[in-house]
């Protein structure tokens, strides 16, 4: 029976995507912390071990849900120069990151990396050095971007507000509890800037970014 004929409301039948689909939707609401295979059996409707029919064991879970979201990042361009490119993959990234705010430590930490993280990070690879970038500042460069960018995506998940009323909420607060003679800078931060109209801490995103590129452009120019 094909997916087409299938009766409506009669569920696909139990395979490693479907858990894995299940998986990065249950750690998208809960968390990973509280992410167990029990809680991914019921939000699935299944028994925990029939889960393991499909995948070996956690661990293989969360490789495949790592390897999921990386393949929901956009590979950069090869019709772009060099640093149009990579911006437009790490504004992917950090969009992706974003909808999956538990995936950032676990990017760079899976042993056992699926298809579409070899093929992610082979297509940056292959950017950097299309741009004729030395196998070291190569190197250096992925690994300065990419450290920034899973950075920040932590420091943005984890925010109690990055802009708007809430951020206004907050900040008002902060400066009534901070005396201001004891801490002169910080006030003058929050009142000066944080609290002045369309802030959005996510501005600083472009703004790093743009300092790394423009580095990395110099250091790739004085190389040639």
């Amino acid at each position: 029976m094909t997916t087409s004929t299938r009766r409506a409301g009669e569920r696909a039948p139990l395979s490693a995507e479907r858990v894995i689909d299940g998986a990065v939707a249950l750690a998208d609401e809960i968390g990973l912390d509280a992410f167990t295979i029990r809680k991914l059996a019921e939000a699935i409707d299944v028994k925990p071990m029939t889960i393991y029919h499909h995948l070996p064991n956690k661990e293989a879970i969360i490789d495949g849900m790592v390897d999921r979201v990386f393949d929901e990042i956009d590979l950069p361009p090869t019709d772009l120069d060099w640093r149009t490119a990579i911006t437009d993959r790490c504004r992917s990234m950090r969009r992706v990151l974003a909808d999956h705010p538990w995936a950032s430590p676990l990017m760079e930490s899976r042993t056992n990396p699926g298809p579409a993280t070899l093929r992610h990070h082979d297509a940056v690879l292959g950017c950097l050095r299309r741009a004729g970038f030395s196998l070291g500042l190569t190197a250096h460069a992925y690994a300065t971007i990419d450290a920034f960018l899973y950075g920040f995506a932590l420091q943005e998940a984890t925010l109690p507000a990055t802009g708007g009323a809430e951020m206004d909420d907050l900040a008002g607060s902060l400066v009534e509890a901070m005396p201001g003679d004891q801490f002169p800078h910080l006030v003058e931060f929050t009142l000066d800037h944080v609290l002045q109209p369309g802030y959005d801490f996510g501005e600083a995103f472009e703004f790093g970014l743009g300092v790394i590129l423009d580095g990395l452009q110099r250091t790739a120019d004085a190389e040639s």
